[in-house]
């Protein structure tokens, strides 16, 4: 079963991509509140695809995303922000991000990202 970390600071994202997950079977999430957090539990558990948030306290998603890469190059990691200027997306797949996803997005949509990269 894949394993899926969900990093977001608002406990309302969490839940909603959560259950969007759930919907399609994919109940192995793992949760973290910052971007500390996301790469201390990124070190536990290895999930198969984690889901940064950009803005972030503590640290933010892209110096989340660093960090993880240098545990795991192969990470796969979607950054998620609703913040999305064309250099802002650029700079996070030029940094290693493999897709990014803006904030709102529609469920269906989301679900295609997670299939695409889970495959």
């Amino acid at each position: 079963m894949s394993k899926i970390l969900i990093a977001d600071d608002a406990s309302f994202m969490r839940l909603m991509i959560g259950q969007i997950l759930a919907r399609k079977g994919l109940t192995n999430v793992i949760v973290a509140e910052n971007g500390r957090q996301a790469v201390e539990r990124y070190k536990v558990e290895k999930p198969d695809l984690t889901f940064l948030d950009i803005t972030m306290p503590e640290i933010d998603g892209l110096t989340a995303l660093a960090e993880i890469l240098v545990i795991d190059p192969l990470a796969k990691v979607i950054m998620c922000s609703a913040v999305a200027h064309e250099n802002m997306v650029e700079d996070a797949l030029k940094r290693g991000a493999i897709d990014f996803i803006i904030k709102p997005f529609r469920p269906d949509e989301f679900l295609r990202v997670v299939s695409k990269h889970l495959s």
